[in-house]
């Protein structure tokens, strides 16, 4: 139970903090002040009353904000990390991308390492920030343009941990022809709008899930826009989807990077979370893929159905030794929507941190260097997922979305197109249904509303 004085707006950052340590349940009074530069907050909790007194000069209301949430995290982080001693690898921080802050820090003059100590980020991840800044500063740098996304939001199964608002395609196969119908018009109507095309994403979903006739109009609308030969990625997806006729489509439609997500190396994993294939088709579909020349990447999640450190390790070792241009480590995560979370109110994943650490090792050791990451809430350990590139294999698409570097024109069910402006200081959005009936019913409403955002 919560008693606000003066600060219910702050409700929402102290609740962030609040859930990290699993203190929904407890009781606490909070009240907030400002005068003249300094932010005062107090605490009460467990019968004990905490005051917190921080100094910063805001130039506006909304730099005056940004420092009342960050203080306001900040006490409750120290009070509850000293009740409950416990620590995270973020320390208060609880946005998505804490490499975004530390741009933010870069750009007014000062040292985000400087600001992540203060918030309790250990230096071990601040060291890991940096690195990730270096690496996508290339991309990084070329602000502006506009990349496309395009939604194929059918699987084979539904994963146990997986929050997409994908079904067996069993279930929704007789909505592919409708659906791939809706984005052959999606497609033809967002030609006007493009201008500078950076890179190209088909995402899914699974969509190599969708039989071969279907998956190349979706390819053949995408070529009727004439673009320029830019970095074009289809996230494939699971290795059992994986033929040779997909794969020669995509060499065809000028794909040039496709994406092979087992997850784990761990056959008894992968029974366990619902995954219908072996670790030897996910050798099988790489050497497949690899065969027509395209830059390949490989997901594995942390923490998955009881694997201890050695079990993501021995996963780990079985990629790298693949030798992808980009391994993809995320850290699994609590989603609504997901079997996992309806079973599981709160992830106890005791070797997360390990797993992590370990994954920063093998491949820093194996040639790899981290290019873009975000955080999630309710993810294992208060970790990040992250992408590792070798040499100067840095995915566009995903530095542009992540770090919020230029427009990005989707389409589909559960598309969010983005309109950048000012720099990057003020994102627009518009959100088409996440459900696959929805979306085909509403397309009209859709594609107009999307004109007026970039229009």
């Amino acid at each position: 139970m919560f008693t606000y004085i003066n600060c219910n707006w702050l409700e929402p950052e102290v609740m962030d903090v609040i859930r990290l340590f699993g203190a929904e349940g407890e009781a606490f009074g909070y009240y907030f002040d400002y005068s003249g530069g300094r932010f005062f907050n107090c605490i009460e909790y467990n019968g004990e009353f905490f005051d917190f007194e921080d100094t910063a000069f805001a130039q506006d209301e909304v730099e005056y904000k940004r420092y009342a949430r960050r203080f306001a995290k900040l006490a409750f982080y120290k009070v509850l990390s000293s009740a409950k001693g416990v620590s995270f690898p973020y320390g208060a921080l609880t946005g998505i991308r804490p490499t975004k802050l530390a741009y933010m820090e870069s750009a007014a003059g000062r040292d985000f390492a400087q600001l992540f100590r203060q918030m309790g980020v250990a230096e071990e991840n601040i060291v890991h920030v940096g690195k990730v800044l270096s690496t996508q500063k290339k991309v990084y740098d070329d602000f502006g343009g506009q990349d496309l996304f395009v939604s194929l939001p059918f699987c084979p199964t539904k994963c146990d941990y997986c929050s997409f608002i994908t079904a067996p395609l069993a279930k929704t196969a007789h909505l592919v022809d409708d659906y791939v119908a809706c984005l052959e018009r999606e497609i033809a109507g967002i030609k006007p709008l493009l201008t500078r095309i950076k890179s190209i994403y088909i995402g899914g979903g699974t969509p190599f899930a969708i039989d071969d006739a279907h998956f190349e109009r979706v390819l053949a609308a995408v070529k009727s826009l004439d673009l320029p030969a830019v970095e074009y990625t289809v996230e494939a997806g699971r290795p059992d989807t994986f033929t040779r006729a997909k794969l020669q489509l995509c060499r065809d439609y000028g794909v040039t990077r496709v994406c092979v997500n087992p997850q784990t190396f761990k056959d008894e994993t992968l029974a366990k979370i619902g995954r219908k294939h072996t670790s030897a088709q996910t050798e099988q579909a790489y050497a497949m893929a690899e065969e027509y020349g395209f830059d390949i990447n490989i997901d594995l999640i942390a923490g998955l159905a009881d694997e201890s450190a050695e079990d993501f390790g021995y996963s780990l070792g079985r990629a790298i030794e693949l030798a992808p241009d980009n391994i993809t480590v995320h850290t699994l995560s609590l989603k609504a929507g997901a079997k996992l979370k309806e079973e599981c109110p709160r992830l106890q994943v005791e070797d997360i941190g390990a797993m992590i650490r370990l994954s920063r090792r093998l491949l820093e050791e194996a040639g790899y260097r981290p290019y873009y990451m975000y955080r999630q809430k309710y993810q294992a350990g208060g970790w990040e997922n992250c992408g590792w590139c070798r040499s100067d294999k840095v995915n566009v698409y995903n530095v542009d979305v992540m770090e919020e570097r230029a427009d990005n024109v989707a389409v589909g069910a559960n598309a969010i197109s983005k309109r950048v402006f000012d720099g990057g200081a003020r994102i627009e959005r518009y959100a088409s249904p996440k459900d696959i009936p929805s979306y085909i019913a509403k397309l009209d409403k859709i594609m107009q509303e999307r004109q007026k955002l970039f229009g």
